[in-house]
Formats: structure tokens, sequence, C-alpha cells
């Protein structure tokens, strides 16, 4: 099993605190988010893993290197130069990927999800992509029919829909940020483009393909990417971590 860990973004959210380091190191009760997902990978089976890097890049190269890359084959995907948006960011890692079916998690999602059990579904679907999803208040959803395939997308704050497939009954479901994705994605991918959404690419590839969703409602699931939710994350750290 491989995996991408998305550990690039600037963090603008949780400022100042990343004023000097990655979002991806602000720690919860002293674990940097990066070590609490690439141990939950770990946990899971997945021993070859990359880790895509831009704001301050250098602190998680140095990181990895002085936690001897927890014992596992950890790969760099630098952006340094170009932040890549989350498709670029695929893109770019192809070469690491593209052999077989492969995790991809933010690491600032944090969640007890069951990464094993959410990979196997997504074999045993046979599906271009799988996405874990919630019911939960957002400005965006992706929008699956009664079968739980994607169908379209919708913005609640601008009223933009982009549909896929023109169907009855669509149901919003809000992403969390964890996907299974199989390799033949990358041939969906803008030829000549470096910097897109993921979320285009999905748009486009479910017309034909099937991308279904992964309901988890009953898991625990935080976006600690604002400061107020540090705190509260303290609180199911234990939950989330390996045992």
């Amino acid at each position: 099993m491989r995996a991408i860990i998305f550990a690039a973004g600037l963090g603008t959210r949780l400022r100042p605190i990343t004023d000097s380091i990655p979002k991806a190191l602000v720690p919860i009760k002293g674990h940097p988010l990066l070590e609490i997902a690439i141990l939950r990978l770990k946990a899971a089976g997945c021993v070859d893993i990359i880790v895509n890097i831009h704001h301050f890049g250098e602190q998680i190269i140095d990181f990895l290197r002085a936690n001897d890359h927890f014992g596992i084959n950890i790969q760099i995907s630098d952006e340094r130069d170009l932040l890549l948006d989350t498709g670029g960011g695929l893109k770019k890692a192809e070469w690491f990927l593209k052999e077989e079916p492969f995790l991809v998690t933010n690491a600032d999602a944090l969640t007890n999800l069951d990464l094993r059990q959410f990979y196997q579904t997504h074999l045993q679907n046979d599906a271009l992509a799988t996405l874990a999803v919630r019911q939960r208040e957002s400005s965006r959803y992706f929008l699956f029919n009664p079968a739980g395939e994607l169908c379209g997308w919708r913005n609640e704050k601008t009223g933009e829909t982009r549909l896929s497939r023109d169907e009855p009954d669509l149901k919003p479901w809000c992403f969390s940020g964890i996907h299974a994705i199989s390799p033949q994605i990358f041939d969906f991918f803008p030829a000549e483009a470096s910097v897109f959404s993921i979320i285009d690419t999905y748009l486009n590839a479910a017309v034909n393909e099937w991308v279904l969703a992964y309901p988890h409602n009953e898991d625990i699931w935080m976006d600690v990417g604002k400061i107020p939710q540090l705190e509260k994350a303290e609180g199911v750290l234990e939950a989330v971590l390996p045992q």
C-alpha cells in the first residue's frame, strides 16, 4: 500500500503559529500533524509514503530525517518553487504512485477512520476513486446519487453547481480530505497543466467512471486548520493515534 500526504499548504488560517513552521508540523500534545498522519498510515499497513512540501519545506525534510523516516520508505515531492494544488501535486508524484491503488490524506485531517478497511473497500468496488465523506456543515459539497456514485459538486455560497451526470435525488456529502485512488486517474489529468484541483478531475472522470462515496459519520473527524480547533483536537488525540 502506498500513500501521499498533502503537507504543502501555507497554513494561513493557523497564523501566527505558521509564521515560523509549516502547518504539517503544528503539534497536538507534542505530536506534529505529519507524525500523526504517518503513524496512522503505517499502522494500516502502508510502508511507502510520499509527502509534498512547499511552505518551510526544509523543516519537514529535517523532521523526517531526525525521526529516521519512521522506519519506512518516505519520499519527498518538492513543490517549494511552485505550489501545485491537489491535482498538480498528484501529477508531480505520479512516478511514485502509478503502480497500484494508493491512499491520499491531508496532514490536517484528524480522524480515526479505519484506513485499511477504507482501502480494501476501494479495491473490492473496483472504483476509479473512493472519497471519504460525512454529513456536516460546509460551503462546498459533492453530490452523489443513491448508489453512492459521484454526479456533481455544489458551492453553497455562490450557488455554482457542476454536474457530471444529470440525475434525480442527488444527496450532498462533505468531503473529508481522504481518498483511495486507482492509478488510472492519471489518464484523466490535463496534459499541459501543472497546477489544478483534483476536484476538476473527479468531475470530468465521473461522467463515465465510478467515483464512489464512503460515508463515515460514526468516525471522529476534525479539520485542524484553525487555531480554535487545535485545543479541541487534544481531546480526541488518544482515539486517533494508533495504539
